[in-house]
């Protein structure tokens, strides 16, 4: 199948200046599927082709411009409420994922729009840290009994909590994978290697830069939803385009990720980064995460999965397995969590009892 045209423009954001308007009709119907669309933008601002691009599409960009703004205006004083809620528990506030890209000015946050905000947190400071945020208006948003038991002894994350006026969300995770999968990265190790954000006085954080690819990477390729795959993977492009410039950066992961245990995410972030957008990688960090490749059949299997649920969710960039390879892909990410028991237990009540579970309307 051809790449759809908004992986070439990824690819390659020169091409901007080449697409005709039916083309652009195409890839911004993409982008917008993907969640991309002020991500974009920034690609092609990076270069300096915006003027090249026809004033059809240049002026949907302008009006994106403005979401973007409005968004990063949001984290920035959504993150600022947050700290000022656990001041007196947490300090320095440890950021994931989008929030953290974007307060720390990485380029992966550049145009990255997402609905939650995540932190990292000790386990043994929980209880304190959901205390301070109930009194600073965040609720709760799973309150079936199933539901509450499932999130705090097998999962890694309180249940999502959400601001009663904003309606803001925050997730406040303990660890990075849940309690119930195969590999549990050591959270200590991760909080250890925490960077402090610039200009931030020492009261915000991010993961350390290998912290932040393997965590990106153990995000994306231990899930079973890939509606936003293909911009989690552009953060991995872009995070390793960044932090390769970094003196140390390459010899160091994939050292790291055996220590993790995440050697088999990293081969899977990089060859696809590397397939699909053409990330440049050094060979010797190829090789040494090649240790962690599936047999070439399976290999073969997981090219022919993920190539296509990494793309966007678009008609014009589906074929007739497209579906398949998205719920084996589902079915594979509630596997890599939970132990078989358990999963189908899991899996038999969210389909038959949680339903009955739930109260019912006045």
């Amino acid at each position: 199948m051809k790449p759809p045209v908004l992986l070439r423009l990824l690819r390659d954001p020169g091409l901007a200046a080449s697409l005709d308007l039916s083309e652009w009709d195409l890839a911004l119907r993409q982008a917008t599927s993907a969640n991309l669309t002020p991500s974009l933008l920034a690609l092609i601002e990076e270069r300096g082709l915006l003027e090249q691009v026809p004033a059809q599409p240049r002026a949907q960009f302008e009006w994106v411009r403005a979401l973007a703004t409005r968004h990063r205006q949001a984290v920035r004083f959504e993150v600022d409420c947050i700290r000022t809620a656990l001041a007196p528990v947490a300090a320095p506030l440890l950021l994931l994922k989008g929030a953290a890209y974007a307060m720390a000015g990485l380029r992966a946050g550049e145009g990255r729009l997402f609905g939650d905000i995540d932190i990292l947190v000790p386990k043994a400071r929980l209880d304190q840290v959901e205390s301070a945020l109930m009194l600073h208006g965040w609720i709760g948003t799973k309150l079936d009994a199933y539901d509450q038991r499932y999130f705090r002894e097998w999962m890694h994350e309180l249940p999502p909590m959400q601001h009663v006026r904003r309606g803001s969300s925050i997730d406040v995770h303990h660890a990075i994978l849940p309690e119930t999968a195969p590999v549990r990265p050591d959270p200590d190790k991760l909080r250890a290697g925490a960077r402090p954000i610039p200009g931030s006085g020492g009261l915000l954080a991010t993961l350390s830069p290998c912290d932040m690819v393997l965590h990106s990477a153990v995000h994306l390729f231990f899930d079973g939803e890939f509606d936003k795959g293909l911009r989690d993977l552009l953060d991995l492009h872009r995070l390793l385009e960044e932090f390769g410039r970094e003196p140390g950066f390459w010899e160091a992961l994939p050292a790291h990720a055996r220590e993790l245990e995440l050697a088999r995410p990293l081969f899977y972030a990089l060859r696809y980064s590397r397939r699909l957008l053409g990330t440049a990688i050094p060979q010797a960090v190829l090789d040494a995460a090649a240790a962690a490749a599936p047999h070439p059949l399976l290999r073969a299997l997981m090219d022919a999965l993920f190539e296509r649920a990494l793309l966007p969710m678009h008609a014009s960039c589906a074929d007739a397995l497209t579906g398949p390879a998205r719920f084996m892909l589902y079915v594979r990410g509630n596997w890599l969590r939970m132990p078989p028991l358990m999963l189908a237990r899991h899996l038999f009540h969210k389909a038959f009892l949680s339903k009955k579970d739930a109260p019912q309307a006045a």
